[in-house]
């Protein structure tokens, strides 16, 4: 432990997280890329989260908000990026993301796909493929934004089945249809649109868009790893490659870019945070908020003892790793909440946060209630205590 760097104490580090996540009420964003800015990107693996999640930190507004700012204005977009996981961010951020992370997956899924084809046998290759793209963007110009199925329909190559891993024992037969509009949006070559039913339906609609301007991956990984440390540091290098996915070779690299200072925390670790930014963090207003499962306050770092009681993880989290719907108190996760059949908003606490804490949940939960109105949400990745609740 080094005692010459600055102390930035855990209680400090939960008022960077009320404040510059925009959960506590007086900081609250006014716009939607505003509040998917504050945390960087916003998990859309599900789709109620990326509403729920800007719902959390802007200071009015119902589903229609959100749902004009991915398919009206498209100041937010979603792109498969950080860890192959799909996120919503804002435009002006986009390009970074795809330099940075989205090229590469995007090279990856197009090698992937090849060597299933080239595996398969009917002598489908690169041609035939970029032949199959073509051909479902011809039918987007010409039809408007479709869904999966209804491109399938339109374009033949679509419909073709290949055999993954023939001749062993998980030999499959699947269709091509899915994996081709995969490598579309992997490309930025198409872009998801309304979906058919409500905000909650993952039943999405395609369309036709220009892919994000080239820009250097290594000036892209910098810009993206300066504007994390900005919102979650104090954080570590092990906390950046792993909300990333980036190899550790290129997070030091772009750490390196962004030249963060080091500080020391209360369990005397070293962790590091923007340039210059070392002093105290003034203290929010009490705050409460309920956020969904897969919130980036929940998921930006690997080590989240600062703000999680290890004894509370197997609660909250999936097999997989997966937090669900929690309940926060000035910082700190507290308890999880579910929405049963019936729409009620129900939450259970795993401490004992005090009276306080407990009428401002419960405000937090009517407030949520009223917000969700017909709508009702379950969660993609269900854990222990969402599924007791709602039982």
């Amino acid at each position: 432990m080094n005692s010459a760097l600055p102390l930035i104490s855990t209680a400090e580090r939960r008022h960077r997280l009320g404040r510059r996540h925009r959960l506590a009420p007086s900081v609250r964003a006014a716009t939607v890329p505003q509040a998917a800015d504050c945390v960087v990107a916003l998990h859309a693996t599900d789709a109620s989260t990326v509403f729920l999640s800007a719902r959390a930190r802007l200071t009015e507004g119902g589903p229609e908000v959100i749902e004009r700012a991915l398919y009206e204005d498209v100041s937010l977009v979603r792109l498969l990026s950080m860890r192959n996981t799909l996120f919503a961010v804002s435009a002006p951020l986009a390009p970074y993301v795809d330099a940075s992370t989205a090229r590469a997956i995007a090279a990856k899924e197009r090698r992937t796909l090849l060597k299933h084809l080239a595996e398969d046998g009917q002598g489908l290759d690169a041609d035939w493929l970029a032949g199959a793209e073509e051909a479902a963007l011809a039918a987007l110009d010409t039809a408007g934004p479709a869904t999966g199925s209804q491109l399938s329909a339109a374009v033949p190559a679509l419909r073709l089945k290949i055999t993954l891993g023939r001749g062993k024992k998980y030999e499959a037969r699947t269709g091509i249809a899915t994996r081709v509009i995969r490598l579309l949006a992997a490309d930025g070559r198409i872009r998801r649109d309304r979906p058919r039913g409500s905000w909650t339906s993952s039943q999405y609609r395609w369309v036709h868009t220009a892919p994000w301007p080239a820009l250097p991956a290594a000036e892209a990984r910098a810009e993206l790893a300066g504007r994390w440390l900005r919102a979650y540091g104090p954080a570590t290098e092990a906390d950046l490659a792993w909300w990333t996915g980036w190899t550790l070779t290129d997070v030091r690299t772009a750490l390196a870019a962004v030249g963060p200072d080091p500080v020391r925390l209360e369990d005397g670790a070293t962790a590091l945070v923007s340039p210059g930014d070392t002093g105290p963090e003034p203290a929010p207003e009490p705050w409460a908020a309920l956020l969904p499962g897969l919130d980036p306050s929940g998921m930006g770092w690997a080590d989240r003892s600062f703000h999680l009681d290890p004894a509370h993880r197997p609660a909250l989290f999936d097999y997989a790793g997966n937090i669900g719907p929690t309940v926060w108190w000035n910082g700190e996760i507290v308890g999880g909440w579910a929405q049963r059949a019936d729409g009620e908003v129900v939450w259970r606490l795993l401490g004992r946060p005090g009276r306080a804490a407990e009428e401002a949940i419960a405000h937090e939960a009517g407030r949520l209630a009223d917000w969700l109105g017909a709508a009702r949400i379950t969660p993609r990745f269900r854990t222990p205590l969402e599924r007791e609740l709602v039982a």
